[in-house]
């Protein structure tokens, strides 16, 4: 039976591990860059080492950026005394691009999923929690924005239970993001609603 050379099914086993790319996609992907005739395979070959080398993870919300702090912590004209609780970085820049929130955030780093191995202790909640006990009389409300899908919801009841007692105020994100959607995908005037119509917990 033919197969295709060792380094091209080696590309195309690689291209597979990524996140929504099946074998189909990946064979598309690597047979373009073959024939590509441009400078298309050198740039994305120096733009994912860059990518390695010059993004760091702000070691305060944990987001991605070219500085710790990053941009959106070190803005002193920032709402300080609230806290947007979030996933992973496509949910701040899908918040951000509303407009209408104007606080700080908390990158998590995924959702609660135990049958994929994804428990508490995988997550950044400490440093949420040590966050607001440090800063006590600076933070007045955490606004918890997960995915409003299985996952999501488990992940902000725990939340909502890790934070009870402390003094700060917890909502949720409300109207306008239907069961089983994703906040990254989610148009503007959409997050603008569920965050305008966000109830505490």
């Amino acid at each position: 039976m033919t197969t295709y050379p060792d380094q091209i099914k080696k590309c195309i086993d690689l291209f597979t591990k990524l996140p929504g790319l099946g074998p189909k996609s990946a064979e598309r992907i690597v047979f373009h860059l073959l024939k590509d005739d441009s400078e298309l395979s050198g740039q994305l070959m120096q733009a994912i080492s860059e990518l390695k080398k010059k993004v760091v993870t702000c070691q305060r919300c944990f987001n991605v950026a070219m500085a710790s702090p990053c941009q959106l912590c070190a803005d002193q004209k920032r709402d300080q005394s609230t806290v947007c609780v979030v996933a992973g970085p496509p949910d701040v820049l899908a918040i951000e691009k509303t407009g209408e929130y104007h606080g700080l955030y908390h990158v998590l780093g995924g959702v609660l999923n135990p049958s994929d191995g994804i428990t508490p202790d995988r997550l950044r909640i400490p440093e949420l929690l040590k966050r607001l006990n440090t800063r006590p009389q600076g933070v007045k409300e955490v606004i918890i924005a997960t995915n409003p899908d299985l996952e999501g919801e488990s992940t902000a009841m725990y939340l909502a239970r890790q934070l009870h007692g402390l003094p700060v105020k917890v909502t949720r994100l409300a109207k306008g993001l239907p069961m089983g959607s994703d906040l990254e995908y989610a148009d503007e005037i959409t997050i603008t609603s569920a965050l305008k119509g966000r109830q505490q917990v």
